[in-house]
């Protein structure tokens, strides 16, 4: 390893600290002094920042040394969350008061008041921290040119949380038009949970940069603690969400037992629901625990943030909100009720506690059914082998690019044939054709086919100099609100009569909502009164009880690295090797599961047939993920009535499928593997699903990322129904006459790589095929058929009547296993 590459200031800012440079930051030093650009990949709270800015602090001092003016603008640093944005201006700020306190920094995210906005506007900090959308926002100024030439440095924080997603193909593009400002520009992704790092490093440094880039992974002594809150007695028998208010004392006694604790959940309603679950046992910790979420008030979530910095919270419930990189150091420990559902995702929080260098990290994964027992056991082995998820960017999405190209006619114009070697030089645009490309200006340019005769969608115009710009000073405006990728339902402010903000609720919620009801929202039971001016009115519940809302896009799917990981844990208890403590608490229902059937593990694919009052029921355990189950239910259910119709009824979880028939069926092709097969697999998918519904759906997305529907203006928000009407006339616009509507195709294609994932699901079939078929004929259910029994009845039956009816099937199932 050669000698740190960092000048004396910079080396005797750190040993005034007491800090000495680990190995891996001293190798970023080196490759930045080279100019090179790079990945680097370690652990959370490992010093990934320093490693990065120091780097390009000591490369900037050297060039353009301090002196009494500010230096304009040469750092842009990424982050995916304004919350964290905050965090790391801070952590930027410390070394530049010593090193350079003439320098600046600043903040640009939706958060930034209209003052500071303006003070940027007039001259732009030397470092500014800011997000994907406000990043974009800067490329539609007029002096983008100018503003921007200097920047030479461009750190994208916790790049894994981007690289999936439309966000990171905005990150992507918005790169290509600053290396054609500084070609020279150096770009550093910084990541603690990503499973295919050279092509991260690859999607983030753009095509064929010079000098290489490099990877650096950060290796340090920093211990990870993964155990599990096992529930005392889970049982034979077990579903979703089984035991979880039977985990309500145990978590309340192990946050006794801690210091500051954060208490993640996957979703925000389970965040409400735990929040009340807390106090109810413990009242008297009103005030000194919290709940954090998306769709708190601002001012909430910041009291909270710095409540857990303080360190004088004693627990908050949080969802994904404070997943990332916010440095909590009181945080000592981490519980996840239910399943993380995936490796990273886990990791990811584990590292919200010991935040710092040679601090542990500890995470205790709270199961809510015997599944996820083993599922916790399963997470740690696969965390111990590494074994994380891969993110995999988007394939040229259109609508990001139609945004992208109005984007850049605002910033001062472009010509058409510079744009798309821009756009090309993209990793996720690198296969885009010239075709593809000119039917995207085009669109930009006239609407395509079927919107020529509306000037509104005339957004570009071609000067007499070749450089398309927007003229329309409407269409600049309402370009500027939409800019960005995020997409959900309208939502409105829920206030309290006398004026006070709680925060936002989808507006799908509120409309099923009448005076008087009651709801559970930002940790208080409230009443609802009115809506007026898009918010929801609210006062304090007098009433003890309430209900819970919901937001749309809840339930994960579970990883194909973990699902893998648990059939590695079933493989061991098949063969009687019970030596987790997971697994032995677990023993039960496992030793049921193969007395009454057989496990699945990696090498079986298990199928049960059950015959009950209901019908002929079919039970297959993949182990893929809900999401391509749903894909696959569908695809066997048409496959089995395509000779003999029939109607089925399906139910789905993480593990497998349930098709029930009233009408009996042929077995044969599912024994025989027939039933498997992957030929014309894409016809049979979209012939067994109602295609045309799921992709209007899809373009409800696609036509507000593409301008073509506005969610109003500030004050004047659009309505979810008028924004569904708008999206549906133009779907069956272009469908009628625009057929070669390349928007369409993306819908289509996002519905099949998304929604059913595609690809996975003919893997899926694949191995199983590939697989010992082990065919079981039931006499009563499964513990592994129950629950996805309960998934079908919670769609049909009360609470109540749900209990009534899972107490007689588990006392009849408990009476043949004593026989």
């Amino acid at each position: 390893m050669p000698s740190p590459r960092l000048a004396q200031p910079a080396l005797a800012w750190m040993a005034a600290r007491g800090w000495q440079a680990f190995a891996f930051q001293q190798e970023v030093w080196q490759a930045v002094a080279e100019g090179r650009s790079g990945m680097l990949h370690a652990t959370t709270g490992s010093g990934k920042t320093y490693a990065v800015w120091l780097g390009m602090l000591d490369a900037l001092l050297a060039r353009h040394p301090p002196v009494r003016a500010a230096e304009p603008l040469r750092v842009v640093w990424l982050t995916p969350m304004r919350a964290l944005a905050s965090d790391t201006a801070k952590a930027l700020a410390e070394p530049l008061r010593d090193l350079a306190p003439t320098w600046t920094i600043g903040l640009r995210t939706g958060d930034t008041p209209s003052a500071e906005r303006a003070r940027q506007d007039r001259r732009l900090p030397t470092v500014l921290v800011t997000t994907p959308e406000s990043l974009t926002l800067m490329l539609t100024r007029e002096a983008m040119q100018d503003e921007l030439a200097g920047v030479a440095y461009v750190v994208v924080d916790e790049w894994h949380e981007l690289i999936g997603s439309k966000r990171g193909v905005q990150a992507q593009l918005a790169l290509a038009r600053l290396r054609q400002l500084h070609p020279r520009l150096v770009s550093w992704g910084l990541s603690a949970t990503l499973g295919n790092l050279d092509e991260a490093m690859a999607v983030l440094c753009g095509q064929d940069p010079q000098p290489p880039p490099r990877l650096v992974r950060g290796k340090i002594d920093k211990t990870l603690l993964i155990d599990t809150l096992i529930p005392p007695d889970p049982g034979k028998y077990s579903w979703a969400g089984h035991l979880g208010a039977r985990m309500q004392m145990p978590v309340v006694q192990e946050i006794e037992r801690s210091g500051t604790t954060l208490v993640f959940t996957n979703v925000r309603s389970q965040a409400e629901v735990w929040y009340q679950l807390l106090l109810q046992a413990r009242p008297e910790w009103a005030g000194h625990i919290a709940l954090h979420h998306g769709s708190l008030d601002r001012a909430t979530r910041e009291w909270v943030e710095q409540g857990l910095k303080e360190g004088s919270l004693r627990a908050v419930v949080a969802t994904s909100s404070l997943d990332l990189g916010v440095d909590f150091l009181p945080v000592e420990r981490v519980l996840q009720i239910g399943s993380a559902k995936g490796v990273a995702r886990m990791m990811q929080r584990a590292g919200r506690s010991g935040h710092a260098p040679g601090r542990a990290s500890r995470v205790t994964l709270v199961p809510t059914n015997t599944m996820e027992i083993i599922e916790a056991a399963a997470a740690r082995w696969a965390a111990r082998g590494g074994r994380v998820e891969q993110r995999t960017p988007p394939d040229k999405p259109l609508d990001v690019l139609v945004q992208h190209i109005v984007t850049v006619a605002l910033g001062g114009g472009f010509q058409a044939d510079a744009l798309y070697a821009e756009v090309a030089s993209a990793w996720s645009y690198r296969m885009l054709t010239r075709a593809e490309f000119d039917w995207a200006l085009a669109f930009c340019e006239r609407g395509g086919e079927s919107l020529g005769a509306y000037p509104e969608y005339h957004r570009i115009v071609r000067g007499e100099d070749g450089i398309y710009r927007v003229k329309d000073a409407g269409v600049a405006r309402r370009h500027r609100l939409g800019v960005g990728t995020i997409v959900s339902d309208a939502s409105m402010q829920v206030k309290y009569l006398t004026g006070g903000v709680l925060g936002t609720m989808e507006e799908g919620f509120i409309a099923r909502l009448r005076k008087g009801d009651c709801f559970y929202f930002a940790g208080r039971l409230l009443e609802f009164i009115r809506v007026k001016d898009m918010a929801a009115y609210v006062r304090k519940a007098t009433r003890n009880t309430g209900t819970v809302p919901t937001w749309m896009g809840s339930k994960m799917a579970l990883s194909t690295e973990l699902s893998d990981a648990v059939l590695v844990m079933m493989q061991a208890a098949a063969q009687g090797e019970f030596v987790e403590p997971e697994l032995e608490a677990a023993r039960p229902m496992l030793l049921t599961q193969q007395r009454l059937s057989k496990i699945p593990t990696p090498r079986t694919l298990l199928v049960e047939a059950f015959q009950s009052r209901e019908g002929q029921h079919l039970y297959i355990y993949p182990f893929a993920g809900r999401n391509v189950h749903l894909g696959l239910a569908s695809l066997l259910a048409w496959r089995l009535a395509r000779d003999r119709p029939n109607t089925f009824s399906i139910s789905i979880n993480d593990y497998g499928l349930e098709l029930v028939s009233a009408a009996p069926f042929e077995l044969e092709p599912v024994t025989s593997g027939a039933l498997f097969g992957a030929a014309d697999l894409l016809h049979d998918v979209l012939a067994s699903l109602n295609s045309t519904e799921l992709a209007q759906r899809r373009f409800r997305e696609i036509a507000r990322v593409a301008g073509l529907i506005s969610t109003g203006y500030p004050g004047q928000p659009k309505s979810t129904r008028q924004l569904q009407a708008s999206s549906a006339l133009f779907f069956e616009v272009f469908r009628k006459y625009d057929a070669g509507n390349l928007l369409l195709n993306q819908a289509e294609r996002e519905v099949l790589s998304q929604e059913l994932e595609i690809a996975r699901l003919g893997t899926t079939l694949e191995r199983m095929r590939d697989k010992q078929l082990d065919f079981v004929q039931l006499r009563h259910p499964s513990p592994m058929s129950v629950p996805l029994m309960v998934e079908r009845f919670r769609e049909k039956l009360s609470t109540e009547k749900l209990s009534q009816r899972l107490d007689r099937i588990l006392r009849e199932m408990e009476g043949d296993a004593a026989v």
